[in-house]
């Protein structure tokens, strides 16, 4: 029989590698500590909980990098994919869904699974020796024990971050005598968003408030810990500028109030269905680290939100990433102990689609080594690829960041195959650069995706 390979973190990553190896297979023992050790930011003992937002981000995969990661997620059989797109909730042109049946569906599937042992116990430290095939999943979470594990491991200080969530509203608290339901650019069904204006007083006010509000005390150690630009609180942003807001999240573009048509919105802020049955939305950008009462007192400020429920609060938790550039190699195998791989948010990809892109390609190359084949990497003019060459090697080493996927990864078009005055721009070239990954992705399917055992 097959040995197992040992996959530490149920979150999305650490699901869709053992479901990768499953499907070739191999047998695969998933480590899941909840609810034995909880975390800061998990509620459930769920696999694949979404911790944050629901959404995500855009499926359009002609003119988007994270879609175009979607799309070939979906033609290598990812179960995070398929999660969502049976569970996904009115998003305009984005992928959102209901959080709670994404989360069942996934940990249904894996629990009955006859290749699946679920192990619901902490992994305190380094794995044992005779695990000679191991992936590390835990994410931005995880646990004091392991944290210092790798840490002595890799001779490297962690970077860290804070991360930081937002508010859940009910909807049935929201006035609709002032909110009405638009998609910027009426994008998607035209009506998936819910929308609260300000005019300029109101939103003066806002900012004020943002900015005197009682925000969370951090801990001396943590003081020094800097935020992901890509998600940061509400506040912060207020704080870099009181215009800040208004060409971010509360812009007011691509919008017209039915209420007031002749007046124009000096900003806007958007609310995003958290679940299926639509009675829960979520503020979009709004993470924040306002003290729960100044949440509550402050967001009732926005017009709409006067009498606002709020089924969850935001908050804020402290996020670890490893230097992987300096520690991985391009298999994402820890140089200094090639038994261990790490996949997810901890290796310093940002966002959920490509964590779970990330634990999908350690997945599939720790099949194919399982099975005494050569581990094949994605080309990097391919969503996969270019996420995958980032994290183990495309970066700095000394200035690595967590990052998304964008079309800034990729490698650029030949532009000698077009006439200077057609080479492709803006949205011409987003989509030609679309093309050549899904091209390049299939052949690289065509050829390695045959992992099952012999």
């Amino acid at each position: 029989m097959t040995n197992p390979v040992h996959i530490i973190g149920g979150g999305l990553a650490g699901s869709e590698a053992t479901w990768q190896l499953v499907n070739a297979s191999v047998p695969v023992v998933l480590h899941e500590m909840r609810p034995v050790r909880k975390t800061d930011a998990h509620h459930t003992d769920g696999l694949a909980e979404l911790v944050c937002s629901n959404s995500f981000r855009s499926d359009d995969y002609t003119t988007n990098a994270v879609g175009l990661l979607h799309e070939e997620m979906r033609r290598t059989g990812s179960i995070i994919i398929d999660a969502a797109d049976k569970h996904k909730v009115p998003a305009g042109s984005a992928l959102a869904v209901d959080r709670d049946a994404f989360s069942d569906e996934v940990t249904k599937t894996l629990e009955g699974h006859p290749l699946v042992t679920i192990d619901r116990s902490e992994v305190p430290g380094l794995p044992p020796e005779d695990w000679d095939s191991v992936i590390i999943a835990t994410g931005p979470l995880t646990s004091p024990g392991l944290t210092a594990a790798i840490r002595e491991l890799s001779g490297v200080e962690h970077l860290a971050f804070f991360d930081a969530i937002a508010p859940i509203i009910y909807k049935e608290s929201i006035n609709f005598d002032i909110a009405w339901f638009q998609s910027r650019y009426d994008k998607g069904d035209g009506k998936d968003y819910i929308n609260l204006p300000m005019d300029a007083a109101q939103y003066d006010a806002f900012i004020d408030a943002l900015i005197d509000g009682e925000k969370t005390q951090f801990k001396e150690w943590e003081q020094d810990t800097p935020y992901f630009e890509g998600c940061l609180p509400i506040e912060v942003m207020a704080e870099r500028g009181r215009r800040t807001l208004t060409f971010g999240p509360m812009k007011p573009v691509g919008l017209t109030n039915p209420n007031q048509r002749d007046v124009k919105c000096h900003a806007i802020v958007q609310l995003r269905q958290d679940n299926k049955l639509g009675t829960l939305f979520n503020m979009v950008g709004f993470q924040t680290k306002l003290a729960y009462g100044e949440q509550k007192r402050i967001f009732r400020m926005i017009p709409g939100l006067e009498n606002a429920e709020f089924a969850r609060l935001g908050g804020i938790h402290r996020n670890t990433f490893i230097n992987s550039p300096k520690l991985l190699d391009e298999t994402l195998r820890m140089k200094t102990m090639p038994r261990i791989r790490f996949a997810g948010q901890i290796t310093g990809c940002e966002g959920y689609v490509e964590s779970a892109a990330i634990g999908m390609l350690a997945g599939r190359f720790a099949t194919a080594e399982r099975l005494g084949k050569e581990p094949s990497t994605p080309p990097a003019t391919t969503s996969m690829g270019a996420i995958l060459s980032h994290v183990t090697g495309g970066a700095n080493a000394d200035t690595f960041q967590p990052m998304n996927a964008n079309f800034g990864l990729f490698p650029p078009l030949d532009t000698d195959e077009f006439p200077k005055k057609q080479r492709p721009r803006g949205r011409d070239r987003k989509m030609k650069l679309s093309e050549r990954a899904l091209i390049d992705h299939q052949v690289w399917l065509d050829t390695h995706a045959s992992l099952a055992a012999e």
